[in-house]
Formats: structure tokens, sequence, C-alpha cells
């Protein structure tokens, strides 16, 4: 559908993601809208007195919808759709609501430049859409998109979400005018390099070997294709500092683990150390 779903931004984060996600929309040729989440805890009115509470409410609303009504008129975006929520959990309302109304790309800021909130990891979780996270760090000033695929992987569920990252990844380089860098990384852990019982230059060129079509079909250039071996978190951030990453993609299975629904330990390490603007894309398990 071509719908952009822009999450304005709180006043704690640091980078403007309605007048970015704006401009990405123009960009990438996508209809924006502009969803603002409000909350407040209101000392027992809401039980209380309903009536009152029910005031303060749309008061906040109608104050939020107002600053935001005139950032987009500074933008000249004044017919940009605006909706102001009033949202204890935002990541409820939004991944319910752009998954149902068919929107493709969710853009939202991150509060700090070098770390998550929960609500950021929540969203990570449980979107059904791709969700672009957007910072301002230093790391990632280069003029490159990395993406990060398994090209060793044998299940269907992996292949095809391989498939959406490089697609989302070409759409997202070509947008914004960067380089699409490629990496897949042959985990070895460090222990077993340490012991010195394997050769890694081998095991790298055989690879390069048996992916060769693999990699022709993606059509990146030799020198923007990268196959390291390590630990994933580890190789993919280092790769992400040398190149200046102005984008991110990685690809996410989402489960539903005991403790809440979870996207898998070696993803929220390679996420969790991550200082480039991140694409991630939800698994269509």
């Amino acid at each position: 559908m071509n719908k952009m779903f822009v999450i304005a931004q709180m006043e704690q984060a640091h980078i403007d993601a309605v007048a970015i996600g704006l401009s990405l929309a123009k960009q990438m040729n996508k209809q924006a809208e502009v969803f603002a989440y409000t909350y407040a805890y209101l000392s027992g009115t809401d039980s209380d007195q309903p009536r009152l509470a029910g005031v303060v409410q749309k008061q906040l609303m109608q104050q939020q919808e107002a600053q935001l009504q005139q950032h987009l008129d500074s933008l000249d975006a004044e017919d940009v759709p605006l909706h102001v929520i009033w949202s204890k959990y935002l990541f409820e309302h939004a991944c319910h609501h752009s998954a149902r109304h068919s929107f493709d790309l969710m853009v939202k800021a991150v509060h700090h430049s070098d770390h998550y909130l929960p609500t950021d990891w929540q969203l990570i979780r449980h979107t059904k859409i791709p969700l672009l996270l957007l910072t301002n760090n230093p790391l990632n000033t280069g003029n490159t998109t990395l993406i990060s695929i398994d090209l060793g992987t044998k299940n269907p569920t992996k292949q095809r979400l391989n498939d959406a990252v490089i697609a989302n990844g070409l759409q997202l380089a070509k947008a914004t005018g960067t380089q699409l860098h490629v990496a897949y990384v042959l985990r070895i852990p460090e222990i077993v390099r340490d012991m010195d019982l394997l050769d890694i230059n081998a095991l790298v060129k055989k690879a390069y070997a048996e992916h060769q079509q693999k990699i022709a079909d993606i059509g990146v250039d030799a020198d923007c294709m990268h196959i390291i071996s390590g630990e994933p978190e580890l190789c993919l951030f280092e790769l992400a500092c040398r190149l200046k990453s102005q984008y991110f993609v990685i690809g996410a299975r989402q489960r539903q683990g005991l403790l809440g629904r979870i996207i898998g330990n070696t993803a929220e390490s390679i996420l969790s150390r991550m200082r480039s603007n991140v694409l991630v894309i939800p698994a269509e398990d």
C-alpha cells in the first residue's frame, strides 16, 4: 500500500522523527501519516472524578496536537494526516493499527543515541511490518546501508526472511542514495578460533565459492560483499563501525516464549550493540 507509519518523537528524543520520516516518505514514494502518543497518570481522578479526568485528557491531547500541527506546518506538510492517541502502551496500538490498516513501514526515533528503551524493544518484538529506528549517533555518518543475511541457511522461513531483508535493503539504499553492503557471518566461537584448529581463510574462500550465484543475484560489487567469521554481534558491529553505516538492516524471527515475545538472543545482542539507524524486518512465521 506504500503507507508509512511515523511515530512522533517524545520530548526527550534527540532526533526529529517527523521531519526525517516525511523526507524518507518522499524518497521512497510512500504516503506518510503521523501518530503521536500521550498518556499521564491522573492521581486517582480517573476513578474518583472521571469527568475531570476526561477534561484533563482532552486538554493534553489538544496541546500535543497543536504543537505537532505547528511543526507539520513548518515542514510544509500541513496536509499530512495527524493522529493523537491516548495510550499507556505505545507498542500495543502501533503494532496492531499499522498491520490492520496495511502500512508497510514504521518509523520511530530512539530516545538515546547509544541504547534502546523498553518501548523500542517492545516494538521490535511485536511489529508485523518493517520498523526503522532512527538515531543520530556519530558512528553512522557514512554513506552506506549494511544488510545482514544468512546465506548458508536451509530453513525455508529464514530463506524468505533473507529475501525480505535484501528487498528492503535495496529499496532503502536506492531511496537514500547510499551504497549497499552485504554481510554474512560464519559463526565460529572464539574458543574454537583460539584453538587454531580451523583454517579460517579457507572457510571464507569456500563460502564465497559456494554462494557465488546468490551473491551475483543480489547484484552488489565484490568489494561490497563481506563474508566474515566470528560471533555475529561483534563482527557486524565492527563492520558497521568501519563502514560508518548510516543504515543497518536485519531480519528478526519473533517467537512467543515462556517469558513473553522474544526475537532470539543473537538478534538482540546484535541490535543492542548497533549504532546505525536500524531497519528490522519481521519474519512471516
